[in-house]
């Protein structure tokens, strides 16, 4: 009698130890998740910026267009964090691409601004922060991919549920093409 109950308790301390290092490896994943959206909301507040200098920039060639810009911008920029969904991600997004489409067409018709020194660094760091958020979205997915997997294999599938884990999205947006068709060299 006295051997079933070690047993017994053996048994119960092995699954309250094995549930409890699950949950907090779950939890790390999680947290990896959060930080990389986190990341991706850094990374499109810093396109937001660029793109607002570039519409300062702009004004002195297309007022009207630059400041309709600037209003879409302000209007419809949220920040991502770590909390935010893949949707809030795409919305934000389109917003820049089509700013960006716009800020395009606007420099076509004035080539002297094509032409500006300022210009030109502007759209060099766009780009760079576009790089850096396909960087930081190919981190969300690994992310995602690491807990989705975790949480779909036995025997973590029969708790991760009830842990409150469930599988993530992945990112599937591709991203905005910012094109500098400038040919000053610098």
């Amino acid at each position: 009698m006295l051997s079933t109950l070690i047993v017994i308790g053996v048994i119960i301390g092995a699954i309250f130890f094995w549930t409890t290092y699950t949950q907090r490896r779950l939890v790390v994943l999680d947290e990896n998740i959060n930080s990389a959206m986190s990341q991706i909301g850094v990374q499109l507040s810093c396109r937001f910026n660029t793109l607002t200098a570039l519409l300062d920039l702009t004004k002195g060639y297309a007022g009207q267009e630059s400041e309709m810009l600037i209003e879409t911008i302000y209007s419809g920029r949220s920040d991502i964090t770590a909390k935010s969904t893949l949707g809030d991600v795409l919305r934000q997004e389109g917003i820049i691409g089509e700013v960006l489409g716009r800020i395009t067409k606007v420099s076509e018709q004035y080539p002297e601004l094509k032409a500006n020194e300022k210009y030109v660094k502007i759209m060099d760091a766009a780009e760079t922060y576009e790089h850096m958020l396909r960087t930081s979205r190919l981190i969300y997915n690994d992310s995602v991919n690491k807990l989705n997997r975790e949480i779909r294999m036995i025997p973590v599938s029969l708790i991760a549920g009830m842990l409150g884990f469930s599988a993530k999205k992945y990112t599937e947006k591709q991203s905005v093409k910012v094109k500098l068709e400038s040919n000053i060299a610098l």
